[in-house]
């Protein structure tokens, strides 16, 4: 079954338009100036794109004078932020009477069930109850709004007030205290009631973050020759060949294919590398002894940081450097003897500045500017998203006996990588976080994706497992529109296609500069120097692969880590994959490109054999006019275009794409057939599962096979017209192409073209049921098929 033409369609799979209340709205009521909320309302451009969330903050400063215990003659302080049922607490130190904690708590407003906020500093006791030192308490009608852009809220010291009664008691606390939304700059940073059970370093692992990819190179080394390689057996001539290494990356030439101390090679080796540069480049001449020995001769190590860094085309001067002795001549006792006498080594280096380093595939790819930063141009347009919310998520894990989701999103566009926090427990989280991006080039597409975080313990091993992931084409966007939809999360298990919750988002897409955009459209998608000495497919694929190993290392190194599997599932690692489901899709994709042909040829048959003689009879005049005014013709066709693209102005689509699950084949696909494609490389499966896979995929290759076969035979029949393989019909095409040579040198173009238009229109009692006489003609001239085994 055809999944494009199927009728039925879930409704689930389907984008849908949402109205969220966008922008800073700051109620009416309470007092003006320094308590409660500003009495008039205001909206701001700041945070336009996501839904307000009101946060009672906290900032705890430092403490000075705290009295010590008189039974251990020291102090260990800690401050404790309570909220009705909430309670958050600093990290505490020891022996220390005057400690700075600087930390901030954020309190949802929409959970706040007190009137009174209370802050307690506390002496910690290993053994027994912590002793208390005092509180301050605050009441919420008085606590004030910060409206941004105003600065942040002064701190001030707080005299602590004992337990039992108001009196003062030794020592004070520094606090800030004010109400603001999550556009104040302390709330990434804050400690959040939403995640009030994760402590330890799970803390670290549920703040929202912004990443910035490692800037990438391409590392060229042009291998030319080398000089006085003497291998460890001086009676045979060494074949060698140069193995080099950056890393884990490692490439060899080929061999030389002649045996002598002085091999020539004049390879090129392209590896990816990321600043700043922690690798060496190390390159080692060896000598192939045997098919599964090689033996080493010499090795050359470069800094990176030394290397020649390339802007343009222009050619980079070679260098010669001495190799490193391997064996006898590295040995104390031969220093003298290899001062006087040293093999060498002949190349070309440079890091490549004018090339875009792929990390991800060009389907969808969200940047193309070059490596230096110098060839960037002006940036285009400003890309806002703001990540709302998340709705119906289904559980992801199980904790204390019931399933349960921790969710947050991330945003990969260009080199910045966003991720927002960890909202815990929670199967409808609401994030309202909004982020920005410069756009470069229309032609570019973001992913979010939605992940359910799994290391709220401190360090895990299990990884964070994927709720689904969403693709937006910047050029699909209209400009200055918000864009506010609801994204259905679908993620491909072995078990089937399965939504797993909707994503919320407003996008709006601002263009800086009109003239700059069009201008983009008439250029290459990639930089100059991608045409100018482009690398091969094999090239790319490797390089593409070797970047995202890279871009995973660094981005799980930052804190909190943005984990390998969470970029890989951004960066799509696996799309190279063999996938029966895909091979479907795109085969699918093909007949639909030839959809439109197909319903014209129907259309001028139908004209051809007269099924509707009115139609028929108007073609015949708008022929026997364009035949009359052939300068008609082109201004035609154009303006003919120019209707269909303002009639089918009405049919735009009013929203951006979304994953398509018909278009994918993912609602019709065999459960074999995704197994499959979950499976391991090298498989993993059955010594039988692997043979019925192999037997169909010989029986889909053996279909392609006779299909392309045919297309051979097709050109060869071609080329047999003039090939004389046939002497017969050679000579009779030749003959004829004399004839119609001189028939349509006497007879106007024009006469020519009215009657064969005519024939090709006649009526279908003038028409014979056996095929033409070209189409007779053609099908017997030889093909090679038959001189194939």
């Amino acid at each position: 079954m055809n999944p494009l033409s199927a009728p039925y369609y879930q409704e689930d799979y389907k984008l849908k338009d949402t109205k969220p209340q966008l922008g800073e709205r700051w109620p009416h009521g309470g007092i003006r100036g320094a308590g409660g909320w500003i009495s008039s309302e205001r909206a701001t451009s700041t945070y336009d794109l996501v839904e307000q969330m009101f946060y009672l903050y906290v900032r705890v400063e430092k403490a000075r004078d705290l009295p010590t215990n008189p039974m251990s003659g020291s102090c260990d302080p800690y401050v404790e932020v309570k909220l009705g049922n909430y309670k958050g607490k600093t990290r505490h130190f020891e022996k220390r009477s005057n400690p700075e904690w600087k930390q901030v708590f954020a309190f949802s407003k929409e959970k706040i069930q007190s009137s009174v906020l209370e802050v307690f500093v506390r002496d910690r006791e290993i053994v027994g109850r912590d002793d208390y030192i005092g509180k301050v308490v605050f009441d919420m009608n008085e606590v004030p709004t910060r409206v941004p852009p105003d600065s942040p809220l002064a701190p001030q010291w707080y005299r602590l007030e004992d337990r039992r009664d108001d009196r003062k008691v030794k020592g004070e606390v520094m606090l800030a205290v004010w109400i603001g939304t999550q556009a104040d700059e302390a709330f990434p940073e804050a400690w959040h009631s939403d995640a009030a059970t994760v402590e330890g370093e799970g803390v670290f692992n549920i703040r929202s973050k912004v990443y910035v990819s490692p800037k990438l190179w391409y590392l060229r080394v042009n291998v030319i020759e080398a000089q006085d390689v003497e291998p460890l057996d001086k009676s045979q001539l060494p074949q060698a060949f140069v193995e080099a290494q950056v890393g884990n990356q490692v490439l060899k030439t080929k061999l030389c294919p002649t045996r002598t101390t002085n091999p020539l090679w004049n390879e090129d080796l392209i590896f990816v590398a990321a600043e700043p540069f922690e690798e060496q480049l190390v390159l080692t001449v060896e000598n192939k002894v045997t098919p599964a020995k090689d033996e080493p001769l010499g090795r050359l190590r470069l800094s990176l940081n030394v290397i020649e860094r390339r802007l343009d085309h222009r050619p980079v001067h070679s260098k010669w450097f001495n190799l490193e002795k391997f064996g006898f001549g590295a040995l104390e006792l031969d220093k003298r003897h290899e001062l006087k006498f040293s093999s060498r080594i002949h190349l070309r280096v440079c890091l490549e500045g004018a090339y875009h380093v792929m990390d991800e595939s060009t389907m969808y790819i969200s940047d193309q500017r070059p490596t230096a930063r110098q060839l960037w141009k002006q940036p285009i347009g400003i890309l806002e998203v703001g990540i709302l919310s998340a709705q119906g998520l289904l559980p992801m894990k199980t904790r204390d006996g019931r399933g349960t989701t921790d969710a947050y999103c991330v945003a990969k566009y260009g080199l910045k990588w966003v991720r927002t926090r960890t909202l815990v427990d929670n199967f409808n989280p609401k994030w309202n976080e909004q982020y920005t991006w410069e756009v470069y080039d229309p032609c570019t597409v973001i992913t979010l994706g939605v992940f359910d975080n799994c290391h709220l313990g401190g360090s895990g091993t299990k990884p964070d497992s994927r709720i689904g992931k969403v693709r937006i084409r910047l050029s699909t966007l209209e400009a200055d529109r918000i864009y506010t939809h609801s994204y259905p999360l679908l993620v491909l298990n072995p078990s089937g296609v399965k939504k797993m919750g909707e994503l919320q988002l407003a996008v709006r897409f601002t263009c800086l500069s009109l003239a700059s955009m069009i201008y983009l459209y008439a250029h290459p998608l990639l930089p100059k120097m991608h045409y100018l000495h482009p690398f091969t497919v094999n090239q790319l694929d490797s390089l593409r692969y070797q970047a995202m190993n890279i871009v995973a290392v660094r981005l799980g190194r930052a804190e909190p880590p943005l984990r390998k599997e969470v970029v890989e599932y951004m960066l799509d690692v696996d799309s190279h994959m063999w996938s029966m489901r895909r091979s479907k899709a795109n085969f699918f994709r093909i007949v639909s490109l030839f959809s439109g042909a197909i319903s014209m040829s129907k259309w001028l048959g139908e004209v051809r054999y007269w099924k509707n003689p009115v139609t028929t009879i108007l073609v015949h005049v708008l022929f026997l006019i364009l035949i009359c005014y052939p300068e008609l013709i082109l201004p035609t066709i154009f303006l003919y275009m120019f209707l269909i693209g303002i009639w089918n102005y009405r049919f735009r689509p009013r929203h951006p794409p979304h994953m398509d699950t018909k278009l994918s084949w993912a609602d019709a696909v065999h459960p074999d057939e995704l197994d499959e494609e979950f499976d391991t490389f090298p498989t993993s499966k059955q010594q039988d599962v692997v043979r019925m896979r192999y037997d169909r995929l010989r029986s889909v290759a053996g279909r392609i096979q006779t299909v392309v076969g045919d297309m051979a035979t097709q050109g060869e029949r071609f080329q047999a017209l003039l090939s004389w393989r046939d002497p017969r019909a050679t000579s009779l095409f030749v003959i004829f192409c004399l004839i119609a040579a001189v028939v349509l040198y006497v007879t106007p173009f024009k006469i020519i073209t009215l009657v064969a238009g005519l024939f090709w229109l006649r009526h279908p009692r003038f028409r014979s049921k056996l095929p033409s006489i070209p189409s007779n003609f053609f099908r017997r001239l030889p093909s090679r098929a038959d001189t194939m085994l």
